[in-house]
C-alpha cells in the first residue's frame, strides 16, 4: 500500500528535477513524473477515503437509521427448537434469509445507541474500534445481494463466520474502552444501560448466527445450538475443570468442587450463556477461596454446587469459603468495573510466587490475567436477566458468598425468554 510519505517525497524529488532543468525535453520528462506523482497523490485520497468510510457514516448514514427505524424480530427458543428440518433441506434456507433481513436491523440498533454515548467516551479509540466494527457489519450484512438459493446461502454463512471471527473480541475491547474512559462518564445509568443492552444484543446476534451455521451440521440430540437433552453436570464439570487448572496456573493450588443435588438432570437448552456465566462464578468462587486461605494454600476449603431442577427453571448455587464480600459493597458487585481484584494486601499475592504467576503471561487454559476488569459479574447478571432468569450474591462476612444462578427452561410449558 503506497503511504502519504512516499507521495510526499517523490513530489518533493520532482520539484527538485524541475529547478535544476533547462532543455524542453526535460521538462517533459518531468511533466510526465509530476502527472505519475499526481495520480499516486489521487490513489492516497481515495486510500484515505476509502480508511474513513466507516467514520463518515458515524452521525450521517440514512441506510442506517431506516434500518434503526424498524423493529427487531425476535424468536423465541421454542420455535428454534420445533421449527423442524425438511428434507430437501429448506429449512437452512430459511433461516438464511430470516437471518439475512434481520441481522442489519440488529446491527442499526447497536450503531445508533453507540452515537448516543456522550462525545467524549464515544471518541475513546477502542469504543470507536467497536462502534467501527458494528458500521463494518451493516454494510457487509445489508449490502449482500438477496438469498434465493443453496449457492447463496453458502456464500451469506461464509460472511457470517468472518463477522463472528471479527467480533470475537468485543466485550474485552468494551470493558478496556469503558475503564480507559472511566473519568470522562458523568450517567453511570445511561452507561449501564448502554453496556447492558449491547452486551446482551451481542449475545443473541450470536446465538441466531451459530444457531444458523449449526443447523448444518449433523450431532446426536442436536438442533443447531440447542441441545435436546443437556446434561447440567457435564457442562458443570467441564468449565470446573477450567477454572480449577487456571486457578493452579495463577495460585499453584486449586479449591475442588463438590456436586450435589439434580447431578442427573438433563432437559433442552442452549449452552452459549452458560459457557459464560458459569467460569466468571467458578472463577469468582476460587479466587475468593485462594486469597481467604494464602496460610494454609493446599489444604483450602471446598466449593460446593448445587443443581436444583423443576417444571419452571433451573437453579446453580454456588457455596464458598471465601470470607464473603464487606457489607459496604455487596451492592457495588453489579457495577461495571467494580472489581474486588487487588484488595489483598499480602505480599503473596501482590509480589513473591503468586504475584508473579498473577502478572505474568499464562499461557494456560484462560491465559492474561484472572480477574481485574470488573466486568465479569454485571455481564453475566444481564445474561442471566436477558435468558429470563436472575443472578444473585447472598455474603455472609467473614465466613463465605452463595452465588444463585436461576434461568427458565425452554420446552414450551412456560413463558420464554426471545431471542
Amino acid at each position: 500500500m503506497w503511504h502519504g510519505k512516499m507521495y510526499r517525497d517523490l513530489f518533493s524529488s520532482s520539484l527538485r528535477v524541475l529547478h535544476n532543468i533547462n532543455s524542453t525535453a526535460e521538462k517533459g520528462a518531468v511533466a510526465t513524473a509530476l502527472s505519475v506523482t499526481r495520480t499516486f497523490t489521487s490513489l492516497e485520497q481515495a486510500d484515505a477515503r476509502e480508511r474513513n468510510r466507516s467514520v463518515t457514516s458515524f452521525y450521517n448514514q440514512p441506510a442506517i437509521d431506516a434500518a434503526a427505524d424498524k423493529p427487531a424480530v425476535r424468536l423465541s427458543p421454542t420455535t428454534l427448537l420445533y421449527s423442524g428440518k425438511s428434507p430437501d433441506g429448506n429449512h437452512i434456507l430459511r433461516s438464511a434469509q430470516y437471518l439475512h433481513k434481520e441481522l442489519p436491523v440488529r446491527v442499526a440498533h447497536r450503531i445508533v445507541a453507540f452515537r448516543g454515548l456522550p462525545f467524549i467516551v464515544g471518541c475513546n479509540p477502542t469504543i470507536l474500534q467497536v462502534h467501527e466494527l458494528y458500521i463494518r457489519a451493516f454494510h457487509l450484512t445489508s449490502e449482500f445481494p438477496p438469498i434465493r438459493d443453496f449457492e447463496d446461502e453458502q456464500k451469506y454463512s461464509q460472511m457470517v463466520r468472518g463477522l463472528l471471527d471479527d467480533h470475537k473480541d468485543v466485550v474485552t475491547m468494551l470493558a478496556e474502552g469503558f475503564k480507559e474512559s472511566r473519568r470522562h462518564i458523568k450517567d453511570e445509568q445511561l452507561v449501564r444501560r448502554f453496556l447492558d443492552n449491547t452486551l446482551t444484543s451481542r449475545l443473541a446476534l450470536r446465538m441466531l448466527a451459530e444457531h444458523h451455521l449449526a443447523l448444518k451440521i449433523e450431532r446426536p440430540h442436536h438442533v443447531g445450538i440447542i441441545n435436546t437433552q443437556m446434561s447440567l453436570r457435564k457442562v458443570v464439570d467441564n468449565w470446573v475443570d477450567f477454572s480449577q487448572k487456571l486457578s493452579e496456573s495463577k495460585y499453584g493450588y486449586f479449591p475442588n468442587v463438590k456436586l450435589k443435588g439434580h447431578v442427573n438432570a438433563t432437559f433442552p437448552y442452549i449452552q452459549v450463556p452458560l459457557d459464560y456465566i458459569l467460569p466468571e462464578l467458578l472463577k469468582n468462587a476460587m479466587r475468593a477461596t485462594m486469597e481467604a486461605n494464602l496460610d494454609n494454600p493446599n489444604n483450602v476449603p471446598d466449593i460446593s454446587l448445587t443443581i436444583a431442577n423443576n417444571d419452571n427453571d433451573f437453579i446453580i448455587r454456588i457455596s464458598d469459603r471465601g470470607g464473603g464480600i464487606p457489607h459496604p459493597d455487596v451492592h457495588k458487585v453489579f457495577q461495571y468495573h467494580y472489581t474486588t481484584s487487588g484488595r489483598v494486601d499480602d505480599d503473596r499475592v501482590s509480589r513473591g510466587i503468586f504475584g508473579e504467576m498473577m502478572n505474568s503471561d499464562q499461557q494456560g487454559p484462560g491465559g492474561g490475567p484472572m480477574h481485574g476488569f470488573g466486568f465479569g459479574l454485571p455481564t453475566a447478571d444481564a445474561y442471566a436477566k436477558f435468558l429470563g432468569g436472575s443472578l444473585e450474591i447472598q455474603s455472609m462476612q467473614g465466613i463465605g458468598s452463595d452465588t444463585y444462578l436461576r434461568l427458565r427452561h425452554i420446552d414450551g410449558k412456560f413463558e420464554s425468554f426471545r431471542i
